[in-house]
């Protein structure tokens, strides 16, 4: 493991952290759909975190950052807290309390592994960002716990994003104005053969988003690929999530 030992400042024991790093997480059945809007939560907040970071991630005079996971793990927290009155930091009975410090784990080793790149000096632009924070933290939940977490949208660049008959089905409705903005969509439904639950929160252009995705639509951006002209506010895409109803 390499999330280096002050990652018990979340008050784990060692035992849990190793059921959380080693073995898989189960929902209990009824609150699949809570448990998907509160990773939704941690996603963004993490999310976000990079976003406010992306000047000094950029920034080639710099060399180390002090951009670390342990400082991921400490502001995640404090923001998921501040959201939704849920403390990851103390114990409680939260059922599925160990879902979501998986995920807390899953973003702060997403961080731990980027420092080399983080840190590299002589470099502005360096291929990380909220998207690819956040793809590489479902990729790290998913192999955690069996619960995908994913960016997905009409206009993806990754193509593991590229939305699945459901998430497009659901993308137009985000896209239809008749559908009240920001509210999310949830269904119980069979996926590879398994029930599950399916949560979809839509996803908005915020201007942090405009420097890559914004207009002039077609021109080149910072990481070689064409803006797609979007607006802050206009809807950019979803966060989906499959939660297996055990």
């Amino acid at each position: 493991m390499r999330v280096r030992t002050s990652v018990f400042a979340l008050g784990l024991s060692i035992g849990l952290w190793t059921v959380l790093t080693a073995s898989p997480i189960h929902a209990k059945t009824g609150g699949e759909t809570e448990v998907a809007e509160l990773l939704i939560t941690l996603l963004k907040a993490g999310r976000s975190i990079v976003s406010e970071h992306q000047d000094l991630i950029n920034d080639a005079r710099k060399g180390h950052k002090g951009f670390t996971d342990e400082q991921m793990n400490r502001q995640l927290i404090e923001r998921f807290k501040a959201e939704t009155h849920i403390d990851l930091s103390q114990p409680n009975t939260l059922p599925y309390r160990e879902l979501l410090l998986a995920m807390v784990q899953a973003e702060r080793e997403v961080i731990f592994d980027a420092q080399p790149v983080i840190n590299k000096q002589g470099i502005a632009y360096k291929g990380f960002g909220p998207s690819v924070f956040a793809r590489k933290a479902g990729q790290k939940y998913f192999a955690k716990t069996g619960i995908t977490v994913k960016l997905t949208g009409m206009e993806h660049r990754f193509p593991g994003n590229q939305p699945d008959d459901f998430e497009a089905e659901v993308l137009r409705m985000f896209a239809d104005p008749r559908h009240p903005k920001g509210q999310p969509y949830a269904k119980a439904t069979i996926v590879n053969g398994k029930p599950a639950v399916r949560v979809l929160t839509p996803d908005y252009a915020d201007a942090s988003c405009l420097a890559c995705h914004g207009s002039p639509k077609g021109e080149w951006d910072m990481t070689g690929m064409k803006k797609e002209g979007w607006k802050e506010g206009a809807l950019a895409g979803a966060i989906s999530v499959v939660v297996p109803i055990r």
